[in-house]
């Protein structure tokens, strides 16, 4: 028991503590196209498309119809109007499959901003790695990026507590727009 308890605090600091977003300030964010989707239905995502528009709050969560992710997604969706005023879109990524997404999109994101499929690939090129993979499948760790419309990363926070993610890219966007 005495050398079990070491390890299970060991693995609680890991769970508790803060992860940090290894992509730097200024670095050039990886393109990507992918498969996603909106109010339920498939669509496109393609990040050098969308940042024609403006800039891209890029968003990774572990998994759809968990606790934490599901509280990410409404609150960015709470939020949409607000990130669409300062000329930001907003996609969410993670490892889940199209179909899992199209439910996610409608249930959990309201249908306010598209959320797509991260292979392994793209979550190695955004260093979101968390961990071991699940069930076969990398995961992605809770980390939001501000990318400008030059492809930059403006503003990275990792975190896998979902409380501050709209909160600091929102105020990363309105800083870009100078508001």
């Amino acid at each position: 028991m005495r050398l079990l308890a070491p390890l299970v605090l060991g693995a609680l600091a890991l769970v508790a503590a803060p992860a940090s977003a290894t992509l730097p300030i200024g670095a050039k964010a990886p393109n990507f196209a992918t498969r996603g989707a909106v109010a339920g239905k498939v669509v496109k995502v393609n990040l050098a498309a969308e940042l024609r528009r403006g800039p891209v709050v890029l968003f990774f969560f572990p998994a759809a119809f968990t606790g934490g992710c599901n509280a990410q997604a409404n609150a960015f969706s709470q939020a949409s109007a607000d990130f669409r005023a300062a000329g930001a879109t907003v996609i969410g990524m993670s490892a889940d499959d199209v179909p899992t997404l199209q439910r996610f999109s409608t249930e959990k994101c309201a249908g306010k901003f598209a959320v797509a499929s991260a292979g392994p690939a793209l979550i190695q090129k955004y260093d979101v790695a968390l961990g071991q993979p699940v069930k076969g499948r990398a995961v992605s760790n809770r980390t939001s990026y501000v990318i400008d419309r030059s492809g930059k990363i403006a503003f990275a926070h990792s975190d896998l507590n979902p409380a501050e993610h709209v909160s600091t890219t929102l105020a990363a966007v309105r800083r870009l727009a100078g508001r």
